[in-house]
């Protein structure tokens, strides 16, 4: 079952790349009494990810803060030293919170994975946005299969 408005984001850990070596995080701490966007995406570096998915959430990171946001997070199922990789190599630093899903475990509570094995991928994330209030999804942007519209930045900032 996929994910809904009012519904509350499921107990997971995520893993990230931090100055002394991969360090793990609850959903519970990274979304708990915060207002957080998350988007997701199915691969740190791919076309559409690395040049028109992840460049809005970082350019707009600062209009996120004034709509009340404390944190712009993206979820992939990459391993934390990719995503670490990939926040060095976007100018995300600092901008975005990277949360390494490499199990696919957080994704798969959301109903939102994507079998990309057929183009070598394995197991992935559908590419979507939300955003939560304290844990609870208040928005959700899910995209149509090869689409990007509705997840990306532009489109989640003109939701708030």
């Amino acid at each position: 079952m996929t994910i809904a408005i009012g519904d509350r984001l499921p107990e997971a850990t995520f893993r990230v790349l931090g100055s002394d070596g991969i360090e793990t995080v609850t959903s519970s701490k990274v979304f708990g009494g915060k207002k957080v966007v998350l988007f997701a995406v199915p691969g740190a570096f791919t076309p559409t990810c690395h040049i028109k998915h992840l460049p809005g959430f970082v350019e707009s990171a600062e209009e996120f803060k004034k709509e009340g946001v404390d944190t712009v997070a993206c979820v992939a199922v990459n391993d934390p030293f990719v995503l670490g990789a990939w926040a060095d190599a976007s100018g995300a630093k600092g901008k975005v919170l990277f949360l390494s899903d490499g199990n696919a475990e957080f994704t798969k509570a959301l109903g939102l994975e994507l079998d990309a094995t057929p183009f070598g991928m394995g197991l992935r994330a559908k590419r979507f946005a939300l955003v939560a209030d304290n844990g609870k999804v208040t928005q959700l942007f899910i995209e149509a299969p090869g689409e990007f519209s509705v997840s990306s930045a532009e489109s989640v900032l003109a939701a708030l």
